[in-house]
């Protein structure tokens, strides 16, 4: 049986991190290869490139253009955001060893973010359902994300207040991933739930909206320098369309042979 349930908590581990690099990678590499054939930064935008650096480093850390369009909404986002990376540094605990002081520094704040991640998406849900011009935008995977974190922190909280799992054999787990040991994990059933949702998680994370956490620094509204009368920007479509001095009549071939 431990056998079994090792090569079932391993493999399903592995497959979905593996699933997420290689997703998360091909996103990337498909946005980079994307050309941007106009300047088009939202102004004011910064004319150097240590400007733009500040620029996408504000939306990253503060979500500068989220807090001047919607101060609700950016409480309720930040909180989420900021509370899901504490719980993510938290769990470092379980893959590193021995543990850096910045994992062990955020071991009490990280159980209280879970709580707060739980609130912060219940608000974010209640307006999606309730606003109507957000309700309007909102599709069936809007919910599903906001819910399946939501079980996840949930089920996360219910291990660690009402039904505690021994933590060296989830320790012993995921070490035993990262090793490529194929260790047992815990045979508790809420544990289980709790990594399929996981799981789930890390496998719909490249294909979905919450992606946007590695597309933001692809905006070309925000990484792009307001210089246009200072420096000449070349369409990098322009080697696609045909010269004009190669006709003698000086006109374009009709739009069908393009």
């Amino acid at each position: 049986m431990s056998t079994a349930l090792a090569i079932l908590g391993n493999g399903l581990l592995l497959s979905a991190f593996g699933v997420f690099v290689i997703g998360f990678i091909a996103r990337m590499v498909g946005w980079y290869r994307i050309p941007v054939p106009l300047k088009i930064p939202t102004t004011p935008a910064p004319k150097t490139l240590p400007g733009v650096l500040s620029r996408v480093a504000t939306e990253v850390f503060v979500f500068r253009s989220l807090f001047k369009a919607d101060k609700a909404l950016w409480v309720g986002g930040y909180v989420f955001h900021v509370s899901f990376a504490l719980i993510i540094l938290r769990h470092m605990r379980y893959f590193i060893d021995p543990m850096p002081r910045v994992v062990l520094a955020v071991q009490t704040i990280g159980v209280y973010a879970g709580f707060a991640m739980v609130l912060s998406l219940a608000y974010l849900l209640y307006r999606r359902a309730v606003f109507e011009r957000v309700r309007y935008v909102t599709t069936f995977a809007d919910y599903f994300a906001i819910l399946l974190i939501m079980a996840i922190g949930i089920t996360g909280l219910w291990m660690r207040y009402i039904d505690r799992v021994f933590v060296i054999d989830v320790k012993n787990f995921a070490m035993g991933a990262l090793t490529l040991q194929m260790n047992s994990p815990p045979a508790h059933p809420v544990f289980w739930l709790h990594l399929c949702l996981v799981a789930t998680l890390i496998v719909m994370f490249p294909f979905s909206k919450l992606m946007h956490s590695g597309g933001i620094f692809f905006s070309p509204t925000r990484n792009q320098r307001d210089n246009p009368r200072d420096r000449r920007y070349i369409n990098p479509w322009n080697d696609t369309f045909p010269d004009p001095t190669e006709y003698t009549d000086g006109e374009y071939p009709p739009i069908d042979e393009l």
